[in-house]
């Protein structure tokens, strides 16, 4: 009997796993984190330019919010269409469209005279921030070894995260210098080029997904080269029968498939758990220094909470390294849910300086934490064929419900109060590790062609497989 790709693509990942970590695994990392880094510069430097082009340009609150909504919708339309490619043409060529649109938009908001030339820009910069970001975390999780499969994704949002505070800290020092200091903000869009160049060297196609297409000899040729550059003599050659003319590829993938069967419920699964993790997240951030300033917190103290939760943003995904492959990521998730809603209800009733700083910087140490748990998890529970689609979709679905999320807040507060804020941003926390728990399969230790579909009962804690030393 002739051997299925599903044969072919498990006897691929058991030889993918058993890999040790190695040069081509660190460089692998430092390629994919780039690619979120850009990402996250661009998710957060608007905010630092809206004032000065405020100023030069006269805008209206209203015409900054056209800015921002336009670019969530550009966020959605690059997570579902970027996820969709990477399914349909490849993970690989993909990435580096998306790359390309990036950095061809970011000379276009280097370059824009009007407010609605910067709209049409900065949607196609989050366009391509997003597409080329949710297929790297796929490509990752599609490369490593799955017992460090968490570890490695952590430390990609350890250098991701540094995005935050390159922001951050780009638009304190070049914006109020020069007229002309936001367009160097937006400039920063440009060294993604050094990424784009990096992927294009160092990231091969994956495997499982050559395998999936049918494309058997491809994929066998990649990861005999994996395994060279690992030290790693190279495993068997596929069985006989698994020949290109042989293995039929896999069905398509469609968007209509998230919906069906049991994938359905796991893309609902994944995308709540976007939703209300990043709601609670971008709430937190984007509100707090405001209603500590409405709730008689002085200015200095604000922005000194903005600078200080913007500079802890690594810090977080640093700590969530030891912790994400060593038990069950749904209870740790869960656990980490607890913890940010307790912590954030003593924020609530919090008065003095000293304890709203360091309660937020807790409370920002927490989602930061949470963030690599999330992605991983979301690359790891789909099948080969509509990863890419599942994991993009259920982010930029997340994006565009963020979109209400200014409104949603800002209603809270002028009717319930500033407690009553805090309170709702506790219990969407608690979310994502409850929705998990109950409906979520378990993913931690195994083979991405062992995942499926299927919850088993959780067990407290329930431990990884073998430990692989730190890259």
């Amino acid at each position: 009997m002739s051997a299925t790709p599903t044969d072919h693509a498990a006897a691929l990942g058991r030889r993918l796993d058993r890999l040790p970590l190695s040069p081509f695994h660190r460089r692998l990392v430092l390629a994919l984190a780039g690619m979120i880094l850009f990402e996250w510069v661009e998710t957060y430097s608007f905010a630092f330019v809206a004032p000065a082009l405020r100023d030069q340009w006269g805008l209206s609150l209203s015409v900054v919010a056209v800015i921002v909504g336009v670019s969530s919708l550009g966020a959605f339309a690059g997570g579902v269409l970027g996820g969709f490619l990477a399914d349909r043409i490849g993970r690989r060529r993909t990435m580096l469209g998306c790359v390309t649109v990036y950095c061809a938009a970011a000379v276009l908001c280097v370059l824009v005279q009007s407010p609605w030339q910067l709209v049409i820009a900065r949607f196609a910069t989050q366009f391509g921030a997003q597409g080329m970001a949710v297929v790297a975390i796929v490509v990752l999780s599609e490369f490593v070894p799955a017992a460090v499969r968490g570890r490695l994704q952590t430390y990609k949002v350890v250098v991701a995260s540094l995005g935050i505070p390159v922001a951050a800290w780009s638009g304190y020092f070049l914006v109020p210098q020069w007229s002309w200091g936001w367009r160097l903000v937006f400039a920063l869009g440009l060294f993604g080029i050094v990424f784009g160049w990096l992927v294009h060297r160092w990231v091969p196609e994956s495997p499982r997904w050559l395998v999936s297409r049918g494309q058997t000899e491809q994929a066998e040729e990649i990861v005999r080269s994996v395994e060279r550059r690992c030290a790693v003599q190279p495993g068997s050659p596929p069985p006989a029968g698994a020949t290109p003319d042989v293995l039929a590829p896999a069905r398509r993938a469609r968007p209509s498939d998230l919906l069906k069967g049991a994938d359905r419920r796991v893309f609902l699964t994944v995308t709540t758990m976007w939703v209300a993790g990043l709601l609670a997240y971008s709430a937190f951030n984007t509100w707090t220094p405001t209603l500590l300033s409405e709730n008689g917190l002085s200015l200095d103290d604000t922005l000194l909470l903005s600078a200080v939760l913007a500079t802890a943003a690594p810090l977080g995904a640093l700590v969530a390294v030891p912790l994400i492959d060593r038990w069950d990521r749904r209870v740790t998730q869960l656990v980490l849910g607890f913890l940010s809603a307790g912590t954030l209800l003593l924020f609530a009733v919090a008065r003095t300086t000293a304890a709203v700083l360091v309660l937020g910087s807790v409370i920002s140490l927490l989602f930061q934490m949470a963030v690599p748990f999330l992605q991983v998890y979301s690359a790891e529970v789909f099948p080969t064929r509509i990863r890419a689609l599942g994991s993009g979709t259920a982010n930029a679905v997340s994006r565009l419900v963020n979109f209400g999320a200014p409104s949603l807040v800002a209603a809270i507060f002028a009717g319930l109060g500033y407690t009553a804020v805090f309170v709702f941003l506790a219990v969407l926390s608690l979310v994502g590790g409850i929705v998990a728990i109950t409906f979520g399969p378990r993913t931690t230790g195994l083979s991405l062609e062992d995942t499926g579909t299927a919850t088993p009962p959780v067990s407290f804690p329930a431990i990884a497989t073998e430990e692989h030393p730190a890259p």
